[in-house]
């Protein structure tokens, strides 16, 4: 049995299989892919989660910007190498499928369904904000109640009645006025966010009908999305308060850290990429292209809007899931504010369109490999996108923005994207030990990292030594279930660091991959327990799911039988 869950697909037998009539057009050149990236990384990012980072760590969430954004380009790399190999669909899925079996391919695809279908819900609450802004520019109000997830509202009245009025943040009033003006069935208030869900659902028919139609839209609504943020970030400069970057980091290293969901959550769209394989004219060539372009691109955006943003209006008052209209309210420019709401509501459409566009691929891969019911590979006739998929994505992105909060999905999409970029960088190890990276068009470049990693290990704990007495010290008066509690995930860290190094002086590992899988396993380590729990149990419905259908209904486990018949 432990045979038949770790058994492998060739990358020959992959490309086979793709080019088995799966109906998908190939449309798509290294421009429309950036066009994609970048639609899904800004959109969401800057237009929704910016502002719940900048709430947490202050003016220093641009300095986090920058290191995520470098831990992002060791996994791009690995992802570029990948995708010049095997050029499909199914992104981590596929990969992990080719490097470490098919058991360890379905808890990635898993993980990557709550990854897609939980940040197009985040970036549907945001869209939702934005559109309200925008319709109250015009004169026309959405109740309260009818835009807003609940727990929202619930939160604000319980602070109010806790600490007053005078405690309320901006953001509190409104939820506060949501709870007392909605109707109710009893005592109970009817509280949801309508505007999300219909979006959600015009996305989902946008996608339904063809790529070609939604990566003409995309293009369309990036260039808006660009020209808007050029002009926050110009028209914002002349608000700047220099007074509001001190303190630069109010909450320390662990307030800066503690954001890593939210700023991580910002640079996911460059996975989405992967997903669109088969519909590239070039693959080999142009995904690796378009994954590093939209990776320097994003990353100067970001930084320069954060500082805009957080130079304008102190951090504090930025836990809004609008900020970029927000702050210009909060200055007086209303006409400024109304102008962003209006081209955001376009901008954020095209973050939807991408992650609508990524999800049914994985699903359709799955399927096409019998892990999944057959329906979800389904192409259909006309308009040559996976319907079934497409349809099942949108029920399952609409119904959860309607009622649920948007920080509490930042944080839970973080962990299934850690989890695969951390297999993913892996991978690129096991191809290069394997020999599979000589079939690679693109390859990351080759560092010898024999002694370098283990020299990395040593200098870390010396730094730490010198320098982190105090953090030592905390750990000295821990109680160990505290620490399993909250540290466990940094002691597997130290770990696999040490693991690594012995390892990489054996087989000559190269260091870029290493560095893409100590960064994301040390951004993981701080993320909350919480996350934790939601993802292991959802990890543990995947594995029933798996064994009680994927396990049986595999194509290789059908080949296997046919062989030994």
């Amino acid at each position: 049995m432990m045979n038949k869950l770790f058994r492998k697909k060739s990358v020959d037998q992959i490309i086979a299989d793709a080019q088995k009539g799966t109906g998908l057009s190939k449309v798509l050149g290294v421009r429309d892919l950036v066009s994609l990236g970048i639609a899904a990384i800004v959109g969401a990012g800057i237009f929704s989660t910016i502002g719940l980072a900048s709430y947490e760590g202050g003016p220093a969430i641009s300095l986090l910007f920058i290191f995520v954004a470098f831990a992002c380009v060791f996994t791009a790399l690995a992802y570029a190498q990948f995708a010049s190999t095997v050029p499909v669909s199914g992104s981590a899925y596929t990969y992990a499928y080719v490097t470490f079996g098919e058991l360890f391919a379905w808890i990635i695809g898993w993980a990557l369904v709550l990854e897609y279908a939980v940040s197009n819900t985040v970036v549907a609450i945001s869209w939702s904000q934005y559109f309200a802004s925008m319709l109250e520019g015009f004169g026309v109000h959405i109740p309260k109640w009818l835009a807003m997830a609940p727990g929202y509202a619930l939160d604000a009245h319980e602070k109010f009645l806790s600490e007053g009025m005078d405690a309320l943040s901006a953001s509190d009033k409104v939820g506060l006025h949501a709870y007392l003006s909605a109707p109710r069935i009893g005592e109970v208030p009817i509280i949801f966010d309508l505007p999300a869900g219909l979006i959600t659902v015009l996305v989902t028919w946008l996608v339904y009908i063809g790529i070609k139609e939604s990566q003409r839209a995309s293009n369309m609504m990036v260039a808006v999305k660009v020209g808007i943020i050029l002009l926050v970030i110009a028209g914002g400069i002349f608000f700047i308060k220099p007074e509001n970057w001190t303190p630069f980091m109010p909450n320390g290293v662990p307030g800066v850290m503690g954001s890593v969901a939210a700023v991580f959550f910002a640079f996911i769209g460059f996975d989405s990429i992967s997903t669109t394989a088969e519909e590239c004219k070039n693959p080999q060539r142009d995904l690796p292209r378009a994954m590093i372009l939209c990776l320097v691109i994003c990353t100067i955006l970001y930084v320069a809007i954060t500082l805009v943003l957080t130079g304008m209006v102190n951090y504090t008052e930025l836990n809004v899931k609008d900020p970029l209209a927000f702050v210009f309210k909060y200055v007086g420019f209303d006409h400024m504010a109304g102008i962003v709401s209006v081209t955001s509501v376009v901008a954020i459409t095209s973050a939807l369109v991408v992650y609508q566009l990524a999800q049914p691929r994985i699903w359709m891969t799955m399927s096409r490999d019998g892990l999944l019911w057959k329906k979800f590979a389904r192409v259909h006739p006309k308009y040559r996108t996976p319907s079934f998929a497409t349809i099942v994505t949108g029920v399952v992105v609409a119904i959860p923005s309607l009622f649920f909060k948007m920080d509490f999905f930042v944080d839970l999409t973080s962990v299934g994207t850690f989890f695969a970029f951390i297999l993913v960088c892996g991978g690129v190890l096991y191809m290069d030990h394997t020999g599979l990276s000589a079939k690679s068009k693109f390859r990351v470049p080759y560092i010898n990292g024999k002694y370098l990693i283990g020299l990395g290990f040593v200098v870390a704990w010396v730094i730490i030594y010198r320098y982190g007495q105090g953090a030592l010290q905390e750990w000295e008066e821990m109680p160990w279930l505290e620490i399993i509690e909250h540290k466990s995930l940094l002691v597997i860290f130290w770990l696999v660091w040490l693991i690594l190094a012995v390892m990489g002086f054996k087989y000559r590992f190269s260091l870029l991959p290493v560095t893409g899988i100590l960064i994301n396993l040390y951004l993981m380590s701080q993320l909350g327990a919480s996350n934790w729990i939601i993802f292991l149990i959802w990890l543990a419905i995947g594995l029933v799911l798996y064994f009680v259908y994927g396990y049986k209904h595999s194509k290789l486990n059908r080949e296997h039988n046919i062989h030994e018949i």
